[in-house]
């Protein structure tokens, strides 16, 4: 089955063709953080009209690449939510309106379902069941994945996903946009410990996760620096340090908990922020202690893309899931209440 995937979810213009013998044969992807990065920010209302500019171009480009025609495709699988209604509507519409003009069937995919599933598309790829860590600027969740749409959650965030805390702190701090790299690339200057930040919620059993209070103690920290006149860059580089080194050891502390917890020993990370080099290397080195294994995508398929997308479809497609002509996206979406395969 050869699917075209369509990723609209955000800030991120994502389009893939996977084909279930072959595997990947071609994504494209297109980043407005350009066009966001003035704004410090994501504006909803630029993201879904950018989206509209880039749709169409993309797919032509993936097709031209992948040497496929639309007669070639067999079903369409787009991004239905969580996400901004107005972005997911883009991407829904469009691929409705394909999936009707070829005559094939389309499938709304999850958001985050894709992201847990992108490490599937590398050369190793885990095997069920597996605990997930799931971070990103808008999720920070553990689950136990006993299969396609058998999910437990764990533990979540109560209140800022660990990606918009790095976010938060980035602007404080005077930093651009996104973030978690930006705060990345200076704590590789910082000095270890200069500055302490707890790491919450790890005196207490559970499983949950809190990063607001992160935020409000970089807060404080650099607005006593300006009080001292000591708004330096290093200073920047060893608040920026301090941060990171707490959200890791937050993570890791909890994802030990949850292998543990579960009896399990293979980890999978996913989302943007599984990009960052700091928790890939503190989670390996865990993991490596516990005699288990970490697994997660490349880079370019830890942000939205295109890829985790058509993947995610494909299975449910192939399983006699699809959708009806009707266009329906969700801001808000529990991975729960996704039907097994």
């Amino acid at each position: 089955m050869l699917v075209l995937g369509l990723e609209t979810s955000c800030d991120e213009t994502g389009v893939a063709l996977y084909d279930s013998e072959h595997g990947l044969l071609a994504d494209a992807l297109f980043s407005q953080i350009d066009l966001h990065r003035i704004y410090g920010g994501v504006v909803p209302e630029l993201a879904s009209r950018d989206h509209v500019k880039r749709m169409l171009p993309l797919i032509r480009d993936v097709l031209a690449s992948a040497n496929r025609a639309p007669a070639d495709i067999d079903a369409v699988a787009y991004t239905a939510g969580p996400g901004l209604v107005g972005a997911l509507l883009v991407g829904a519409s469009c691929a409705q309106a394909l999936a009707f003009a070829w005559g094939v069937p389309a499938l709304g995919v999850h958001h985050m379902e894709g992201h847990l599933l992108a490490p599937m598309l590398e050369e190793s790829p885990p095997a069920f069941p597996f605990v997930a860590l799931l971070v990103s600027g808008g999720h920070t969740q553990l689950v136990r994945v006993d299969g396609i749409g058998r999910y437990e959650l764990l533990g979540e965030s109560v209140d800022d996903a660990a990606g918009e805390a790095f976010d938060k702190t980035a602007k404080l701090l005077g930093l651009g946009y996104p973030g978690g790299p930006e705060i990345a690339r200076m704590a590789q200057q910082g000095v270890a410990g200069r500055f302490v930040f707890p790491r919450p919620m790890t005196d207490r059993p559970g499983l949950d996760f809190s990063f607001s209070g992160l935020k409000t103690f970089a807060l404080n920290t650099w607005q006593r620096c300006l009080a001292e006149a000591d708004d330096s860059e290093q200073t920047r580089c060893d608040i920026a340090l301090a941060f990171q080194q707490a959200v890791v050891e937050t993570l890791t502390i909890k994802c030990r908990r949850a292998l543990k917890q579960t009896r399990l020993k293979q980890l999978v990370i996913a989302g943007g922020v599984s990009a960052n080099v700091s928790l890939r290397e503190n989670l390996a080195a865990m993991l490596g202690e516990m005699g288990g294994q970490v697994f997660y995508a490349r880079p370019r398929f830890c942000t939205d893309n295109g890829a985790m997308i058509a993947y995610a479809g494909c299975q449910r497609l192939l399983a006699g899931q699809h959708d009806g002509p009707q266009i329906e996206v969700r801001a808000r979406w529990t991975m729960e209440s996704l039907p097994a395969l």
